[in-house]
C-alpha cells in the first residue's frame, strides 16, 4: 500500500475540508440544538458510504448507569450519529469519537466576526467549534474517505461517531457505548495542538452551601457574613489543590504547571447591601487524575471540609454541605508503551519525520468513559489548541487539520491492517 497516495490525496482536499468545517460551524450547535449540525454530519457520512445508525438517546436507557451526569430532560429531535465501514475480517477495530456540541458563544462583543460565521481567512477558519472539536471531527471525517477513495479494502472495522453532550458531562458517548459500539481501539481528536495524550484527567463539578447568620449591615457584628466564611472555604479548598498537586511524577504532567486543578467557577451570596448575607453557595470544578476513583476524590473533598471545624469553630455548630452536580467527566490512562500508542506514534513519524510530544490530557474528554467503561485503549490526538477552545474568536489553522487526517489514516491502516 502507497501511503504517500495516502497523504497526498487528503492535501488535495483542502478547499473541500474548509467547506465541511464551514457547514459545521455554521450551524449553532449548542446544548439542545445539535440537529442540523449533525445533519451535516450524516450527509457526509452518506457521501463516503458510511452506513449509518442514527437514534434519539432514550433517558431511561443511560439513567441508571453510573457513569452517567446530566440534568438534560429529554434528547428529542437531537440524534446521535454513527457511521460504520465494516472490515473484511481478521483485523482490529477501531472507534472514531468526535462530539457535535459546542459550549455557547459568550459575550458576542467580544468577537471580531460572528461567531457562528465560519469564517475563513488567512489559512484559518473561525467560528465557535472550529477549534472544539468540529476541526477534528472532519479530519476524522477526511482519513476515512481518502482510505475509501483510494480503493482500500481494511480487515478491521471503522466505527466513526459524532456524539451530543459531550461538553455536559459524556452522554452520546454513553449511550453509544451501551449500544454495544466497542472497539480496540480509540481516537478522540480533540484539540491536542497534535500532540498524543494517552493519559486525560477526570473532572466533577461540586457545590458547597456556606451558611452564615442574617443580621442588619449597620450592626453587622450581631450576624455572621456568610460570604467571609465562604472565603475561609476557599482557602481550604487552595490547601487542598496544593497538597493533591505537590507530589506528582508522572513525566507527562511535568509542562503543567496545575495537573488537577480546583476551579471556583461561581460564587453567589447576598441579596441587599445593607444586609449581612446568612448563605453563600460555591461551585467549581475538581479535576481527578487518570490512576484516581471518583468515590476517593469525593471522599477526600469531604474530609477537607469536616476538617473546617478544626480552623473555625463556626463550622463545628454549621458544618457546609458539600453537594455533587452536574457533569463529570471520568479518567483515563493508556500505557505510554501500549501497542496502539506505538501505531500512532508512528504514523505520526511518518508525516513529521520526528517523534511526537506525549503528555496528559489537561482536560476531561469522553475518553475515559470508553478506556473505564469499554476497556477501550483511548489516544487523544487532534488538530486545534486548547488556548483557543471555549474562547472568543476561536479558530482553528487549516493545514493541521490535514496534518491529522494523515496522521490517522496512517494509523487506521497499520492497526486495521489492508488487504493485499
Amino acid at each position: 500500500m502507497d501511503n504517500n497516495a495516502v497523504k497526498q490525496w487528503i492535501q488535495s482536499r483542502e478547499l473541500q475540508a474548509v467547506r465541511l468545517l464551514q457547514k459545521l460551524v455554521q450551524e449553532k450547535s449548542v446544548r439542545g440544538n445539535e440537529s442540523k449540525a449533525q445533519a451535516v454530519i450524516i450527509e457526509k457520512c452518506r457521501e463516503i458510504g458510511l452506513k449509518l445508525d442514527i437514534w434519539e438517546i432514550e433517558k431511561k436507557d443511560v439513567l441508571h448507569h453510573p457513569f452517567f451526569r446530566c440534568d438534560r430532560e429529554d434528547f428529542l429531535g437531537n440524534p446521535n450519529v454513527i457511521g460504520v465501514w465494516k472490515g473484511t475480517g481478521g483485523g482490529r477495530s477501531i472507534i472514531l469519537n468526535g462530539h457535535i456540541d459546542v459550549v455557547p458563544e459568550g459575550d458576542e462583543s467580544t468577537w471580531n466576526i460572528d461567531p457562528y460565521s465560519g469564517e475563513y481567512m488567512n489559512g484559518k477558519v473561525f467560528g465557535r467549534g472550529s477549534t472544539d472539536m468540529k476541526g477534528g471531527t472532519v479530519a476524522l471525517l477526511l482519513a476515512i474517505e481518502a482510505l475509501k477513495e483510494n480503493g482500500i479494502e481494511l480487515k478491521g472495522d471503522i466505527i466513526f461517531q459524532s456524539v451530543i453532550e459531550e461538553e455536559s458531562g459524556g452522554t452520546g458517548t454513553l449511550a453509544a457505548l451501551l449500544r454495544g459500539y466497542t472497539a480496540d481501539a480509540a481516537i478522540i481528536p480533540e484539540p491536542t495542538n497534535l500532540k498524543l495524550f494517552p493519559k486525560q484527567q477526570g473532572s466533577m463539578w461540586f457545590r458547597i452551601l456556606v451558611k452564615g447568620k442574617q443580621a442588619h449591615g449597620g450592626t453587622r457584628y450581631e450576624g455572621v457574613n456568610a460570604i467571609e466564611k465562604a472565603i475561609t472555604v476557599v482557602q481550604v479548598l487552595q490547601d487542598l489543590e496544593k497538597r493533591r498537586n505537590e507530589n506528582i511524577k508522572d513525566p507527562l504532567y511535568r509542562n503543567i504547571p496545575i495537573p488537577f486543578p480546583i476551579n471556583i467557577g461561581k460564587l453567589e451570596s447576598g441579596k441587599w447591601p445593607s444586609s449581612v448575607p446568612d448563605l453563600a453557595v460555591i461551585e467549581g470544578r475538581i479535576g481527578v487524575g487518570p490512576q484516581e476513583t471518583m468515590q476517593a476524590v469525593e471522599k477526600e473533598m469531604e474530609t477537607t471540609l469536616r476538617e473546617l471545624a478544626e480552623k473555625d469553630a463556626w463550622f463545628a455548630q454549621h458544618p457546609v454541605k458539600l453537594e455533587w452536580f452536574g457533569g463529570r467527566w471520568q479518567p483515563g490512562s493508556l500505557e505510554s508503551d501500549h501497542p496502539f500508542m506505538e501505531v500512532v506514534s508512528e504514523a505520526y513519524e511518518q508525516v513529521f519525520d520526528s517523534p511526537p510530544v506525549v503528555e496528559a490530557s489537561p482536560w476531561g474528554t469522553d475518553g475515559g468513559i470508553l478506556s473505564k467503561g469499554g476497556n477501550i485503549p483511548v489516544v487523544v490526538f487532534g488538530p486545534g489548541t486548547t488556548e483557543a477552545a471555549h474562547d472568543a474568536n476561536e479558530y482553528i489553522e487549516v493545514p493541521k487539520i490535514l496534518q491529522s487526517a494523515e496522521v490517522i489514516a496512517l494509523a487506521i491502516l497499520k492497526w486495521c491492517e489492508a488487504e493485499e
